[in-house]
């Protein structure tokens, strides 16, 4: 007798909610994900840091987000599986992952910020071009090998010193070298540093994310790229598929042709936290089989 395949459902674990830089609210999250066929969702709004920006969540409003994601993961445990997370900045001497892994079910660590910009603020790689470009050359002389070193260096002192269960969006700081503009991301050198990084990735526990963000807010590829990807599996690591969401309407965006992709590379499964632990399923553009 056949055994009965699960009906496909996805899964999104890195979400903003309006308790950070997103538009709407947790409850809001919760009804997108599930007209959207989504049967594990985690909220992952940017956690708190010391110093004021435009989109981390406020230091006095985390006990306010852990007590309304906790009060919607027991109302809605019957129509959906949702997780209580925070994408954690990590800053040396100030936070990382681990400051808030207590409270949460899982972390997503990510690097937004390198040392001081041309002011002598947190240097965010992760907003406008212009404003990254003014650091750039004011204060690191143009260098962007240089600074592409310090970010890949950051990451790996994160993962070993600090390892979230998640790495978030790993070249995320390639948005601002469109067109090759900055650096022939092809060089042996950039290689290198992806070649460290992931070597060191694989000798952790943390699962990769294939965030989709960068394909549907600016038409350009997921991050890590597909061959940034394809040398993952090489390694062994194992992957994700997240949406980085800021809306309800943006849970699910991309996370098919992304899926299709990673079969067309190779990979059989998909890492999700599922029923409390973490496990390897199938996939396919449908959905994952749970």
């Amino acid at each position: 007798m056949a055994i009965q395949k699960s009906s496909p459902v996805f899964t999104n674990y890195h979400s903003h909610s309006h308790y950070c830089d997103g538009v709407e609210p947790p409850r809001a999250q919760v009804e997108g994900a599930l007209q959207q066929n989504v049967g594990v969702f985690g909220f992952s709004s940017h956690g708190p840091v010391d110093f004021v920006n435009a989109w981390s969540m406020q230091a006095e409003k985390l006990a306010d987000y852990l007590a309304e994601t906790r009060a919607l993961k027991s109302e809605f445990s019957d129509k959906i599986e949702l997780y209580i997370g925070l994408e954690i900045d990590y800053l040396p001497g100030s936070c990382g992952p681990s400051t808030y892994a207590s409270a949460l079910d899982y972390t997503i660590g990510s690097v937004h910020y390198l040392d001081k910009n041309e002011l002598g603020e947190p240097w965010e790689i992760d907003g406008s071009t212009e404003k990254f470009m003014r650091g750039l050359v004011e204060v690191h002389g143009g260098d962007i090998r240089k600074v592409i070193g310090l970010y890949y260096d950051r990451i790996r002192e994160m993962l070993t010193l600090d390892p979230p269960d998640i790495l978030g969006h790993l070249d995320k700081i390639i948005i601002h070298n469109l067109h090759n503009s900055l650096f022939d991301e092809s060089d042996d050198w950039y290689q290198k540093e992806i070649d460290q990084t992931l070597d060191l990735l694989a000798e952790t526990d943390c699962v990769l994310e294939v965030n989709t963000r960068g394909l549907y807010k600016k038409n350009l590829s997921t991050y890590p790229s597909m061959p940034i990807v394809a040398k993952a599996l090489a390694r062994n690591i194992p992957v994700m598929i997240n949406s980085d969401s800021h809306a309800p309407a943006e849970i699910t965006a991309r996370l098919s042709d992304t899926a299709l992709q990673l079969k067309q590379l190779g990979f059989k499964t998909l890492r999700i936290l599922h029923n409390n632990a973490w496990r390897d399923v199938a996939f396919d553009g449908e959905g994952l089989y749970l």
